[in-house]
């Protein structure tokens, strides 16, 4: 499905992090993405933050030239929106860890309000470079999960990187399921934590996407396309990808490192 449709609300999440809202009325499920086209520039995938209702949301981290660009459009831009496409998180664990990494926890957003509206018990690490940048924890609170921070600079919560709260976590509780997103070289620990537990964890994966449709081998994963395969994908799947976390393809194909 392909609309054309106008921002109806633009917030400023963190000094580097901007959320769009529009309307769409399309199913979506937490995990999907969709194909943003903006007028003049470019395609671009981007996560859904916000998969309920008549009202969708993506959320935009200035990385390079390209997203800075994006960030400065205003309310009331017309864009397009292609999709959803990709899998999506499973549901069904009644006790779960949700690992967020930076704007990954944009990803994982959706899933866990889901999961709390569902019953579930829900429990957030998040972790960002200083306080000003965590994305989303307030609204987790609100939405009712138990949620504890972490900052690269120590402003806010554990000082250190989220990995060291997940591993304090994973001691004291128990968890069904563990679901991350954000920095691959976290991702890849986070894995091995919920795997040395016997615990099942799904992976949200970030990789170059051009067409969504498995053609192009632009999000090319191994044997996988980001696109249809994932993004989501159980993290024994990506823990046996040697390149999972090690490195990735730049918008030419060539391997670089993380």
């Amino acid at each position: 499905m392909h609309r054309i449709v106008e921002i109806e609300d633009r917030v400023l999440e963190t000094p580097s992090t901007v959320t769009w809202r529009f309307p769409y009325a399309e199913p979506c499920a937490p995990g999907q993405f969709v194909m943003v086209w903006i007028p003049g520039d470019d395609e671009l995938p981007m996560s859904l933050s916000y998969t309920d209702g008549p009202s969708k949301g993506v959320t935009i981290k200035a990385m390079g030239s390209t997203t800075r660009h994006v960030q400065s459009i205003p309310a009331g831009t017309r864009i397009g929106i292609r999709g959803p496409y990709g899998n999506r998180f499973d549901l069904t664990p009644r006790r779960i860890l949700v690992v967020g990494g930076g704007s990954g926890t944009a990803v994982l957003a959706p899933g866990a309000e889901r999961a709390l509206r569902s019953g579930a018990q829900v429990t957030c690490a998040l972790g960002a470079t200083t306080e000003l940048e965590l994305l989303f924890a307030k609204r987790l609170t609100a939405a009712g999960a138990r949620v504890e921070v972490s900052t690269d600079d120590g402003t806010a919560g554990t000082p250190g990187f989220v990995t060291a709260v997940v591993e304090r976590l994973l001691a004291e509780g128990s968890f069904d399921a563990v679901w991350t997103c954000g920095p691959e070289v976290m991702m890849r620990k986070v894995a091995e934590l919920a795997r040395s537990r016997g615990i099942v964890g799904y992976g949200s994966v970030e990789r170059h996407m051009k067409c969504a449709l498995g053609m192009c081998d632009a999000c090319s994963l191994g044997p996988y396309h980001v696109c249809v395969d994932g993004p989501v994908f159980r993290t024994e799947t990506l823990l046996s990808l040697e390149e999972f976390g090690r490195t990735k393809r730049d918008p030419s194909g060539r391997r670089v490192p993380l």
